[in-house]
């Protein structure tokens, strides 16, 4: 009774060791670290080159060329081959740069007043103003400006050392608003045979309200300084593909999360991954801006990859490191050290294994390592030693007496051999009874027999004279044939 009494109460402990992760709300350490490896930071750049046709004084060709940035934020890589998702709005220039670079020249040759903008204006002197709006596009027969446009994506990896160029990508396919998703490739193919680390995507979203999320991405380009930055969410109702996205909300009420998210977007976080809490897989992308941050779903993410014809999946540099980092988190440190090595080794700048490495390295055989501690009590649990002689005991003796019962068989029994009668002698006299004689057996050569001395009969001994019987002494008889004896 003792005993069930003892193992109800450990039961019920185990249940409320459980239960209490759930009722204090705690998301789980390292739940970002599938994604965290795959950020990348989305700069995008149009190029402009403008030559403007001066015919009002001196006929010159005043060339000129523009970098003007207009979209920044945080994508996600989904290929190991470098294709990433992000925002329409770091991916196409929605605004007409042309119209900013014939202001900006106009402005600088002229030496007018111009503002600098995405605008067409007027000037009051009307010479000026018609040569300015020739140089506005769209590009005509009588254009003052010939004007050529590119976009430059660049896309700069979560690594360490950082990458000081990144490397060029181009859009493939983006949806219809700024906040749409994008898809991104790399325009010449990554470099190494594996490629680069990817996130995982999910089925679906969590519909529960106030579940718990992560969201990962880059302020900036990623450096000593700039490190991916993490923070923690709560969806909020509503929010169907197309309507603008899932708004966040805090179930406590303790901290306005749109308005947090907002600003994180305005920073260089819009784009970034929303990570579940369940499994660490990416359930959608951080949008909007200001005080209102939203997320758009993960269907709409791989909705914008279908279209583009690319299908998300996961490299050998995602596997080595989920193995490793299934033994880091369950604090088998020095079997995790070998795996991130190994991560290391495939991708040598990930910058996230090369953390978790360098805590697994001095944690390795610690107090904390589950691996020592399996080792320290192995021999605890090792089988007794008794079975193995108590086993041993009986197969000795079962092959002593096996080897007895053999013994057996092949020594033939003295005892159980019938007797062999000897070679018939001399017929007996009339009237005399046969002696059997019995042979014994012996086991040992037979001892020659000696010769017969013949000697004097003893004169004392009578013998009857009918048939040939030996007589006593006393006998007037024969006691065998009843023949008198002579006197």
């Amino acid at each position: 009774m003792a005993r069930l009494t003892a193992l109800a109460g450990g039961v019920a402990a185990a249940l409320i060791l459980v239960s209490l992760p759930v009722a204090a709300h705690e998301h789980p350490s390292g739940i970002t670290d599938l994604v965290t490896p795959a950020v990348v930071r989305v700069e995008a750049v149009s190029h402009v080159e403008i030559t403007l046709l001066d015919h009002i004084g001196e006929i010159k060709h005043v060339e000129r060329s523009y970098d003007i940035p207009f979209g920044s934020g945080t994508g996600t890589v989904v290929n190991p081959d470098g294709t990433i998702v992000g925002l329409r709005r770091f991916a196409v220039n929605d605004n007409d740069v042309a119209i900013y670079a014939a202001n900006k020249v106009f402005a600088e040759h002229h030496k007018v007043k111009l503002p600098v903008d995405y605008k067409k204006h007027k000037l009051s002197d009307d010479q000026l103003n018609r040569h300015l709006q020739a140089c506005y596009p769209p590009k005509s027969d009588t254009a003052t400006c010939i004007i050529n446009v590119t976009t430059d994506l660049t896309a700069f990896p979560n690594v360490s050392p950082p990458s000081a160029d990144g490397f060029k990508v181009k859009c493939i396919k983006a949806g219809p608003t700024p906040d749409s998703p994008a898809v991104l490739v790399p325009v010449t193919p990554v470099a190494g045979g594996v490629g680069m680390p990817t996130a995982p995507l999910a089925d679906k979203v969590p519909e529960q309200e106030g579940s718990p999320t992560s969201i990962a991405g880059l302020l900036g380009r990623p450096g000593p300084n700039v490190q991916h930055t993490v923070q923690i969410a709560h969806l909020s109702k509503g929010g169907a593909a197309g309507e603008g996205g899932r708004p966040f909300a805090d179930p406590e009420k303790k901290v306005d999360e749109p308005v947090k998210l907002g600003a994180l977007a305005d920073k260089g976080m819009a784009g970034a991954p929303v990570i579940g809490d369940k499994d660490g897989h990416v359930i959608g992308l951080l949008v909007g801006g200001g005080k209102e941050g939203k997320m758009i779903g993960v269907r709409e993410i791989t909705g914008i990859l279908s279209q583009a014809k690319v299908s998300p999946r996961r490299g050998a540099i995602d596997t080595a490191f989920e193995a490793a980092l299934t033994r880091y988190h369950t604090k088998y440190y020095t079997e995790a050290a070998p795996g991130f090595q190994r991560v290391l080794e495939l991708y040598p700048g990930n910058v996230v294994a090369a953390g978790l490495l360098k805590t697994s390295l001095a944690k390795r055989g610690g107090p904390e390592d589950q691996g020592t501690k399996r080792a320290a009590t192995a021999p605890a649990r090792s089988t007794p030693l008794w079975p193995f002689i108590v086993a041993a005991a009986i197969l000795f003796l079962a092959a002593g007496g096996g080897a007895y019962l053999l013994w057996r068989r092949r020594t033939p029994d003295l005892s159980t051999q019938l007797p062999q009668p000897l070679t018939a002698g001399p017929p007996l006299d009339d009237g005399a009874n046969q002696t059997v004689v019995v042979r014994r057996s012996q086991s040992f050569q037979a001892v020659p027999q000696q010769q017969q001395v013949m000697t004097a009969p003893d004169p004392a001994i009578k013998y009857c004279t009918s048939c040939g019987m030996r007589l006593g002494a006393a006998h007037r008889f024969c006691g065998y044939c009843g023949h008198p004896i002579e006197t």
